[in-house]
């Protein structure tokens, strides 16, 4: 099968992702395991399956860093690139395309303190140290969280990374750091698609900074020159940023709807091997989906299960009794630690659920090997991926109701950037426990200490988010 770029090597995405699950799952939870090959209704009940794939490695250091690393062995063996499996996508092939590099210098003056936009506002000083107290005290975010937003703010020389080049891969996603850091200062690469639309908005964002971009740029004889496919010019996208200047930190902030979320990271995988293996001081960066399983500290969970008690046994005790159990489950058992929070929704699909995991194994396999890591678990925020999806966008306006806290995306993106300058200045040694270091530092927007099982609550938010929305 000959694809151009990356591509799975089998026309069923389902079959790749039960392929690379299981072999993820295979050494450490062997029945786990044959349960992922035996699935034949995968669209329908992977959820469990992924859930299975960290409560397999909670407590067991060697079976998480074995399924992180067997799971990615799995994803290599699985896709290709053109004609050549994906190991050999940029060693192996020759180029066909020669980027050579656009700068932009920004004019503004470097932002000199945190501040952060929030609800028609934008914090700093006292009003934003509060904010981030208020957010600690509700759960929103975790107190690790909280204490290395502080330290950005108490070191605001940081914020400039000098020394450090960001490779922001979806440099145009609402996401990405990409325009906090430039307001910052900071030396960015910006990859995204080509088109002209996308590519000028990241160059004005450029000029109007106070940092410095590189853009890919070819030489086309009409049209915009900039940007690059990582997908079909993985090659290529290697062989310019091996010429840049300084130490990388590679971010993959790519989003893409349905299995070329799978493609695009998987790219990003194969880029991150080779600049971690010619450069060895690369950093890599990652965000987290909070809509995720994850292990979860006993703080959470003591604040979850306080707000289970709290909550009225009138308004529960029906709604169980009518769903036959399944409505407003409480988030976990009693004295969990860790707890496991399992926020996986289906209305994202099982690819957008192994892109999102990939990068997990990817922060994981890498920490082992003592590069410097930044994965961050980000909050459920709205951004446009997310409300063209009515169901979701219908649970995000009624999540308040259940003590979870949806932001905006200048909100998230500029609070993920400064837990990434957090990461890169003062950043601490991983854990024992590969899953429990990704509760570090995480503003999981109240999904880890709401009262009720996500999934369990997900159809009431909804129904009361869809006045909220007419409204």
């Amino acid at each position: 099968m000959s694809t151009l770029g990356v591509a799975f090597s089998t026309e069923s995405t389902s079959a790749a992702a039960r392929t690379i699950l299981s072999g993820a799952m295979r050494k450490a939870d062997p029945v786990g395991a044959r349960a992922v090959e035996g699935q034949t209704s995968w669209r329908r009940n992977y959820l469990s399956h992924f859930r299975r794939a960290v409560e397999a490695g909670i407590g067991e250091p060697p079976a998480a860093q074995s399924i992180a690393a067997d799971g990615l062995a799995a994803a290599r063996a699985t896709m290709r690139y053109g004609d050549v499996v994906l190991d050999e996508a940029i060693s192996g092939t020759p180029l066909a395309q020669v980027f050579h590099t656009r700068t932009i210098q920004g004019t503004a003056a470097a932002q000199t303190e945190l501040t952060v936009p929030y609800r028609g506002d934008r914090l700093a000083g006292s009003a934003l140290t509060d904010q981030i107290d208020t957010w600690a005290a509700n759960g929103i975010i975790t107190l690790s969280c909280a204490d290395a937003l502080k330290a950005v703010q108490a070191n605001p020389s940081w914020l400039r990374l000098e020394g450090d080049t960001i490779v922001v891969l979806g440099a145009g996603a609402e996401m990405a750091p990409y325009r906090a850091l430039l307001r910052w200062g900071a030396e960015v690469v910006a990859i995204d698609l080509p088109g002209p639309d996308l590519q000028a908005r990241v160059r004005a964002h450029a000029a109007e900074s106070a940092g410095r971009v590189h853009l890919p740029a070819r030489i086309v004889t009409n049209g915009d020159d900039a940007g690059a496919d990582l997908v079909t010019e993985l090659s290529a996208v290697a062989h310019w940023l091996d010429g840049i200047d300084g130490r990388l930190v590679l971010g993959n902030y790519c989003y893409a709807d349905g299995s070329m979320h799978v493609r695009v990271s998987m790219a990003a995988d194969a880029l991150a091997t080779h600049l971690t293996e010619q450069r060895p001081d690369t950093a890599l960066a990652f965000l987290a989906t909070p809509t995720d399983a994850f292990a979860v500290p006993a703080r959470e969970v003591a604040m979850s299960n306080q707000a289970y008690a709290d909550a009225s046994r009138l308004v529960r005790a029906p709604l169980r009794a009518v769903s036959g159990g399944r409505l407003l489950q409480r988030n976990y058992p009693p004295g969990a630690d860790p707890g496991l929070c399992d926020a996986l929704v289906p209305q994202q699909g099982p690819n957008y659920a192994l892109a999102k995991r990939l990068q997990r194994w990817r922060a994981t396999t890498a920490r082992q090997a003592g590069t410097m890591v930044s994965l961050n678990v980000a909050p459920a925020t709205r951004t446009r991926s997310v409300l063209k999806n009515r169901a979701l966008a219908a649970a995000y306006a009624g999540a308040h109701r259940f003590g979870v806290e949806v932001f905006e995306p200048a909100t998230s993106s500029t609070l993920m950037a400064a837990l990434l300058v957090y990461d890169l200045r003062a950043g601490a040694a991983p854990q024992v426990e590969p899953w429990q270091d990704e509760a570090v530092n995480a503003a999981h927007g109240g999904l880890w200490t709401a009262a009720y099982d996500p999934r369990s609550a997900l159809g009431l938010a909804a129904m009361l988010g869809v006045g909220a929305l007419r409204g």
